[in-house]
């Protein structure tokens, strides 16, 4: 394993709009991999459900219980690890990847923000390599949490490594019980090309905003685009700290003038979407170690987006809500078909 050198202190902000981090046409897809790196261990209120139910999908918000550490390696230098499949199509080339981080860094424990920018990863088969954060830190100090997120263009490492199980460890991430609760996880975003499958519009945007109850829905447009009529297509979202229950959040995407259409699905209500869950299309995504079905604070979901884009679309505008709970919003990723 790489030595625990101290991380270096990147520069950080409060708030970072989101701006295109990759954005590309060509024949393929996106694909990710994503898991949380704490859990509940025992509850802290007498309504609480029991955290074996809550691992299982019952209902359970972080602040209700003491939290702990997710760590299934066999290395005693990490507090930390959680592990996910990554499954790219036989015969594709990765064209872009990167690595998202972060959680909230007071809880029963105060962690330093110095570490935020450092975490561990290991591909399929490999040991631990040091990652550091390759621009700004997300970071914010307010409303009873301390929270975060950082990422790295780790391109080079997933072109030779490929599909399988990769491990995170090591990420910036405070235990124990607190009313604001802890939460934390990682998301692997992977661009990749494949001749055979349909030109598809890819793009993936990042930032840091504070969706806050009470304050106006935030909105993101993305444009320049070409999508054809008809097009299939899907949008993934990672955000942190959307408790399950905490009802009246919401997400919408807008194609041009056309009326917004809503994302939900089995796995993510329509008001209340951020509700701490790791799921593809409504189904929740069962290759990782573990594979909690309640994530207790962190969301990377993919939503089908098809039925928006019966017309085509040149712009899309996505339109979050904040709801009775609130969250973090750290990334957006689309695939699209596209226009010849």
């Amino acid at each position: 394993m790489a030595a625990a050198a101290p991380a270096p202190t990147p520069p950080e902000a409060p708030r970072i709009p989101f701006t295109e981090r990759y954005h590309s046409v060509h024949h393929g897809g996106i694909v990710r991999a994503a898991n949380s790196a704490i859990t509940c261990r025992t509850p802290e209120t007498t309504t609480a459900t029991p955290c074996s139910a809550v691992r299982k999908g019952a209902q359970g918000v972080n602040g209700d219980y003491d939290m702990f550490y997710v760590d299934l390696d066999d290395d005693p230098n990490t507090y930390n690890s959680s592990r996910a499949r990554l499954g790219l199509p036989a015969g594709s080339r990765v064209r872009y990847a990167r690595l998202y981080w972060g959680g909230n860094l007071r809880v029963g424990e105060q962690k330093p923000p110095a570490d935020n920018g450092r975490v561990l990863i290991a591909e399929p088969g490999g040991e631990y390599k040091e990652v550091l954060a390759d621009t700004r830190v997300a970071h914010r100090d307010a409303d009873g949490s301390d929270a975060y997120q950082a990422s790295a263009d780790i391109t080079p490492l997933v072109r030779r490594s490929g599909s399988g199980y990769w491990t995170v460890a090591q990420i910036n991430v405070a235990k124990g019980h607190s009313k604001a609760g802890a939460w934390g996880g990682w998301t692997l975003v992977v661009a990749y090309e494949k001749d055979d499958e349909p030109l598809r519009e890819l793009s993936v945007r990042d930032g840091f905003e504070a969706l806050r109850p009470g304050r106006a829905d935030h909105s993101l447009t993305l444009a320049g685009l070409r999508i054809r009529p008809g097009a299939g297509g899907r949008a993934g979202l990672v955000s942190y700290d959307g408790d399950r229950a905490a009802r009246g959040d919401s997400v919408s995407v807008r194609a041009g003038g056309r009326k917004p259409f809503a994302l939900t699905d089995p796995a993510n209500p329509a008001d209340d979407v951020m509700n701490s869950t790791i799921a593809d299309l409504g189904a929740t995504v069962t290759g990782r170690q573990p594979a909690h079905v309640n994530t207790l604070g962190y969301d990377s979901d993919l939503f089908d987006i098809g039925p928006a884009l019966a017309d085509g679309a040149d712009s899309l505008t996505f339109r979050f809500g904040a709801g009775n709970g609130g969250h973090f919003l750290g990334a957006l990723f689309l695939q699209a078909d596209a226009r010849r």
